[in-house]
């Protein structure tokens, strides 16, 4: 068969091949709202991707939700939830700006048993590690996960990271955390943040940066020298 895929065409599958999962709605929203009939144009650049054979949907969410065609994951499992989440998490930094850099389901140190966050990207130019808790764990639970990410700090490997500035000292990311729960976490070493949406970061560095601008400027963390710009 031959047949010729226009720009938005690779666009959407190449967006649903990085977040995995990526629901209808989400494409009229990121693809197609400046058009007429927004979700009918969705709908029928899908259903034409679909018959191609260039992405997998499942009609087990509605709206419907397109996978990958080489998704490791089954259509009705739990694991398309937690991707919809990182890309509910994508969508809420791109209403401020978009981010650059995305690795979905990153893992830095290469290894099994190291940090996994759901997601790394660069926001506002400062980079994050941000992880998504949608269920709720123990207090030491959670402080073990900030010791990895500490052992990775120790590490140096951080340093080397394909991302990180080629005219500057390299920078260890801030860890968010994305929870309705706050945990009784700390580190010495890394910036950790406890927020509940990308809305509530967005404000609570809005208070901070004009408490700072009234104060004394930003001094540099541990972290690398992080500074946290947000405005």
């Amino acid at each position: 068969m031959s047949f010729r895929l226009s720009q938005r065409d690779k666009d959407i599958i190449g967006f649903i091949n990085q977040f995995r999962a990526v629901d209808r709605d989400s494409l009229v929203e990121l693809f197609f709202r400046q058009l007429k009939s927004p979700i009918n144009a969705c709908n029928s650049v899908m259903v034409r991707l679909y018959r191609l054979g260039l992405i997998e949907r499942t009609q087990q969410y509605s709206p419907t939700v397109y996978l990958p065609v080489d998704a490791k994951i089954k259509k009705n499992s739990q694991k398309i939830l937690h991707f919809l989440s990182i890309l509910d998490i994508y969508k809420q930094m791109s209403t401020y700006s978009v981010p650059k850099q995305m690795i979905v389901e990153d893992k830095p140190t290469g290894q099994k048993g190291g940090i996994e966050p759901d997601l790394f990207c660069i926001f506002k130019g400062s980079p994050f590690w941000i992880e998504i808790q949608r269920n709720q764990y123990s207090e030491q639970k959670m402080q073990a996960k900030i010791n990895l990410y500490e052992e990775f700090f120790f590490s140096d490997e951080w340093k080397t990271l394909q991302w990180q500035p080629e005219d500057r000292a390299a920078i260890f990311p801030s860890v968010i955390l994305i929870t309705p729960v706050r945990y009784a976490v700390s580190s010495e070493h890394i910036r950790i943040i406890q927020v509940a949406s990308i809305h509530e970061l967005m404000e609570k560095y809005k208070s901070s940066t004009k408490q700072q601008r009234e104060t004394k400027p930003i001094t540099q963390s541990s972290s690398g020298g992080i500074r946290i710009n947000l405005t």
